[in-house]
């Protein structure tokens, strides 16, 4: 497809950039002199303390005498542990994601006949406004799908007759449409992406009203519309997990800030949005896939605990993988011992897994989690509490379902806007404030020089 070429010189810019570098950089020395958090973190590695919030709660580590002490993972909605909810679910056989949005936003466990409205309404609002996917996402697409994503969220501004309103009711409105249409516009794109990228057929399948958000998105992604129960579930537990991590994660933080300004839902969705796409929030998912190819590719046999030894020592050193040193899927900022939702997806994903024949791709993941500790104390020295991440475990699962890589992030977004909806109106209902942070200039005064003397 034709591109836009831009008239700027990249030979130009090159040298432009030197001068760039020599005006911005700024001595690490500094940080410390003038005590800033950098990343927003203490020194001994804690999150600084930006806000508070009833919503989610992530606790890996407490805090004695000054110390941080580990302890195992655990991920609470609304003061409910995310285990409870999960395994009521799974002993039930029913659906829960739509039932998570609902304790999310509104603070409390639905009913049945609250749950059933709230699956009613996400059933209507599924569908596209009229002209929008031809409009918005077939005349203009993307390669990355985040993006696409982040650009349709945006058109949806103008689609809506009242976006500006700021008031609870109107925003909620919004965020009930946002987490029923997010499937359909990320489906779409993919569909879209497929015949502009890859040159290969388009699967537009008509929107379904009466089904699970998890089967909904299996029945849209796959051609012959076919999936089993148990995949469903499967995925459903992915989103039950993904909905929300807190108010302090990057993309969450980031649909506060914005939304703490006072602008509409689209934007601060969006901003969430191109948070996660990072490759240090929701694109991890992508590295710890493309990580087990080139071992499953480069070692002999990754279920071998001594081969697999010797192979994450070389990724640590920058001997092999994409030389950066990081064995991703380990080690999170907050969980110490261990991450409930690695836990529950480790738990849930084995005999999947098994069945579609991912037994090897399944035990890699499972000697990586096992040995990156001990490997990462030798090489790197530390005696670090570490553990597997969620994403160590995702992007299998997402891979046994059949689901494309270019969806494991949208897929993580798919999930989240519920959470972001959710922090979206508590910080209006409760904050009142414009985040505004202290930033401290380094630079030195200068006298100014006259054009003609420069």
């Amino acid at each position: 497809m034709a591109k836009y070429i831009s008239p700027i010189s990249m030979e130009a810019i090159s040298t432009l950039c030197e001068k760039i570098g020599d005006n911005n950089n700024i001595d690490p020395a500094n940080f410390e002199k003038f005590d800033v958090k950098r990343g927003l973190r203490n020194s001994d590695g804690t999150g600084v303390m930006a806000g508070l919030t009833r919503i989610c709660s992530v606790e890996g580590y407490y805090i004695l005498d000054g110390e941080v002490i580990p302890k195992e993972g655990k991920l609470s909605y609304r003061g409910y542990d995310i285990k409870d909810i999960i395994n009521s679910c799974i002993e039930d056989n029913r659906y829960g994601f739509e039932e998570v949005a609902w304790l999310l936003i509104f603070g409390s466990l639905p009913t049945v006949d609250q749950l059933d409205s709230l699956r009613e309404v996400i059933g209507e609002c599924r569908r596209l406004p009229d002209n929008f996917i031809e409009d918005i996402i077939i005349k203009h697409p993307s390669n990355d799908i985040m993006n696409k994503m982040a650009r349709c969220v945006m058109a949806l501004y103008s689609f809506d007759q009242n976006p500006d309103d700021y008031s609870v009711p109107n925003v909620l409105r919004q965020s009930l449409q946002l987490i029923a249409q997010f499937p359909s516009i990320m489906n779409t794109a993919y569909q879209v992406k497929r015949r502009a990228f890859y040159n290969k057929s388009m699967y537009l399948h008509p929107v379904v009203k009466n089904i699970s958000t998890a089967e909904y998105i299996l029945r849209q992604i796959r051609p012959d519309k076919e999936y089993t129960q148990e995949e469903a579930h499967l995925l459903d537990i992915c989103l039950m997990l993904h909905a929300d991590h807190g108010g302090g994660n990057n993309s969450t933080f980031a649909t506060r800030v914005l939304t703490s300004s006072g602008t509409d839902t689209y934007s601060a969705i969006a901003a969430g949005l191109g948070s996660l796409k990072g490759p240090r929030h929701g694109g991890a998912n992508i590295k710890v896939a493309n990580q087990m190819d080139y071992i499953l590719e480069h070692c002999a046999d990754p279920t071998n605990e001594a081969q697999m030894r010797d192979m994450l020592v070389k990724i640590l050193r920058k001997e092999a993988g994409d030389r950066s040193g990081l064995i991703y899927g380990m080690g999170h900022a907050v969980y110490t011992k261990s991450d409930p939702r690695a836990v529950i997806l480790r738990e849930n994903a084995k005999k999947l897994a098994f069945d579609h024949g991912f037994e090897k791709e399944f035990v890699t993941l499972e000697n990586i989690e096992k040995l990156t500790p001990e490997v990462f104390a030798q090489v790197r020295g530390s005696e670090k509490t570490m553990c597997a991440n969620v994403d160590l475990y995702s992007g299998l699962v997402y891979r046994v379902l059949g689901i494309p890589g270019d969806l494991y992030t949208p897929l993580f977004a798919t999930a989240r806007i519920a959470g972001w909806s959710a922090h979206r109106i508590e910080e209006i209902t409760s904050s009142g404030k414009i985040m505004r942070p202290a930033y401290k200039s380094v630079s030195k005064v200068r006298e100014f020089v006259p054009i003609d003397k420069r």
